[in-house]
């Protein structure tokens, strides 16, 4: 799929960008705009990713997750390895249109990472942490299995 300017238009003025009615992310340097993923139901956080214009209008289009993986260098249909397809119910877009935030039901195991998860944000930093106490450690929070990865993916 091949995206057309028409699709998503380069907007004239600020005015424009903020008020207008036209979708006109603005993508960075490498070509994509951070998406914030989150449970439509309870809003916890599931993953952030990043769009490029393709997978941005395979989302819009399907109405399913599409990402560009930056670490593989490929779009990505989130769940089409692992059947957790994520389902969008809304798409917002942050005022100036460099950031987005995507509402979803998973299916299959209802999980989001490749850990088995159901979000990928399992660990907190505790805050507080000096540099005198060595790294900073994480704390697990929890973050129910909904699958074992080797399972899904062959892999751990």
């Amino acid at each position: 799929m091949t995206t057309s300017p028409t699709l998503f238009p380069a907007l004239g003025s600020k005015a424009e960008l903020e008020g207008g009615s036209f979708l006109a992310p603005r993508f960075g340097p490498d070509g994509t705009v951070t998406c914030v993923t989150v449970d439509a139901d309870t809003g916890a956080v599931l993953m952030v990713g990043h769009m490029n214009a393709e997978s941005l209008a395979l989302t819009v289009e399907t109405g399913e997750g599409w990402y560009w993986s930056r670490s593989r260098g490929e779009l990505w249909h989130k769940g089409a390895t692992s059947g957790n397809v994520q389902k969008v119910t809304e798409l917002l877009v942050d005022c100036d249109q460099d950031a987005l935030v995507m509402k979803v039901r998973v299916d299959g195991h209802g999980a989001t990472c490749h850990t088995g998860r159901v979000s990928c944000f399992y660990r907190r930093v505790p805050l507080g942490q000096k540099a005198a106490d060595g790294p900073v450690r994480l704390e697990d929070i929890g973050g129910e299995r909904r699958f074992d990865p080797k399972d899904v993916y062959g892999k751990g």
